[in-house]
């Protein structure tokens, strides 16, 4: 068998194989969190969440809605020169995110079962 046709099997294994395993993993509800970004985050929406009476005091002011909250856990950045992901015993994280064309920056500490918002702060 020739070189060409060889590749053209492998590569058509493949395809056949990775269409099997998106459709079963979609179905699953599975999600990918390798990169530290994305781990400390889904650890975070996993936990429950508390608002100290700052940082409702501070939405209140602000105008910002808890969903606008929710969008920023789900996809924000975490500026891990600002947090302190090794203090003991909660770790606290600064977020960044935009949801409706707003820059917002929330401060969290993540302890065991527990995530506080502590701060949010518009700029």
């Amino acid at each position: 068998m020739k070189l060409v046709h060889r590749i053209a099997y492998f590569g058509f294994g493949i395809l056949i194989g990775s269409i099997f395993v998106y459709f079963i993993w979609e179905k699953k509800n599975v999600s990918f969190d390798y990169l530290p970004n994305a781990r400390v985050l889904k650890d975070i929406r996993n936990d429950g969440l508390l608002y100290t009476a700052k940082a409702s005091e501070s939405l209140l002011q602000n105008n910002i809605d808890t969903s606008e909250i929710n969008q920023i856990l789900m996809y924000g950045n975490i500026d891990f020169k600002n947090s302190l992901p090794r203090e003991k015993p909660c770790k606290t994280y600064l977020i960044d995110g935009k949801p409706n064309q707003k820059k917002i920056s929330i401060i969290i500490k993540k302890c065991d079962s527990i995530s506080t918002i502590h701060d949010v702060i518009l700029k």
